[in-house]
């Protein structure tokens, strides 16, 4: 049997910070001096992080040609991708598995949820789990990297093209995802973050170009298959896991009071696998089910409920394993 792997809970979540139990480093850092505001100009006189804001270019510019090379092979890939990376590998694997501990798996399973997560295009496990628990350690107060306090559009995809220098990354990655630091094959994921995504268009173009056994072939079939299996998945994905990050700061009703402005939002419940109920989320950070509520529909929770019932994930937690629950709103 594969090697367990048993989540440091002393990382994840409240009361209080997220990363409570992170032993701040000695030495002074980067991370130590202070930043311009969020969203300030002197936050953007520090230039441009050209590597991110031109992968999500391309990924949009890709996206742009989906009118024109549109196909039903194309569609289906669409979906199954979304689902993979978007609810496997975002919302369960980086979120509830990795950023909060929400349930316990084997190595392998955990290792496959990350890669999934990666070919997302959001990043890879380590720095996407970084960003979020300091997110939900600092959430709608200074510190936290992506408020809407600080613009709409800062908070939902302007927040990472500003240059804050590798050595600030370092320390990021150093201080809110240890755990993750020390496991080396997390470690190969984040280096062959882009080296994946390229794979990834080949084997989508491939399976287009020769499969004429399924009714494709050509090249044009190939494009189709890049264009609506990454293209236009990626730019999905991008934007309903953004929306969590704006519009569920900023809309929405609320089942519980918390120190931050997380809402409830049904449309980002619906398009973002589970991940608009952000109240209830932010209310209790280590629960597997961010649908409280009957109508509060949950699709990444019902996979995790799927694999508990076939030994795939263990010590899944629930609402009843929190000691003090949170205020009713």
């Amino acid at each position: 049997m594969s090697e367990l792997h048993e989540s440091d809970s002393a990382l994840l979540d409240p009361p209080g910070s997220a990363v409570k139990s992170v032993e701040a480093p000695k030495r002074r850092t980067a991370m130590e001096t202070p930043m311009p505001p969020a969203n300030s100009p002197s936050m953007w006189k520090r230039g441009i992080n050209w590597p991110i804001a031109g992968w999500i270019g391309l990924v949009h510019v890709i996206a742009l040609f989906a009118p024109f090379y549109f196909s039903w092979q194309g569609f289906v890939a669409f979906v199954v991708l979304s689902l993979a990376t978007g609810s496997l590998g975002v919302c369960m694997g980086y979120h509830r598995l990795l950023t909060h501990g929400s349930f316990k798996t084997f190595k392998p399973v955990r290792w496959l949820l990350a890669f999934l997560g990666g070919l997302s295009g959001e990043g890879s496990a380590i720095s996407w789990v970084a960003n979020h628990r300091k997110h939900h350690a600092y959430s709608d107060k200074e510190g936290d990297p992506h408020s809407p306090r600080d613009g709409k559009w800062w908070s939902h995809m302007f927040w990472f093209i500003p240059q804050l220098g590798n050595e600030w990354h370092k320390e990021l990655l150093d201080r809110y995802a240890p755990d993750l630091m020390k496991d080396r094959v997390m470690l190969w994921l984040h280096w062959l973050f882009l080296p994946s995504h390229i794979a990834c268009g080949a084997v989508l173009f491939a399976i287009g170009y020769f499969g004429t056994a399924i009714g494709l072939g050509g090249a044009w079939n190939g494009w189709s298959m890049v264009v609506w299996g990454l293209g236009v998945r990626m730019v999905y994905v991008f934007h309903v896991t953004w929306f969590v990050n704006s519009a569920t700061h900023l809309w929405g009703y609320r089942n519980y009071e918390t120190s931050d402005d997380s809402k409830n939002l049904w449309w980002v419940g619906l398009l973002a696998f589970g991940e608009g109920w952000h109240n209830n989320h932010h209310a209790y950070q280590r629960v597997a089910a961010q649908g409280h509520k009957w109508w509060e529909f949950d699709m990444t929770y019902w996979v995790i409920l799927a694999m508990e019932k076939v030994g795939l994930v263990w010590d899944v937690v629930r609402v009843k394993d929190i000691p003090r629950g949170a205020k009713p709103a």
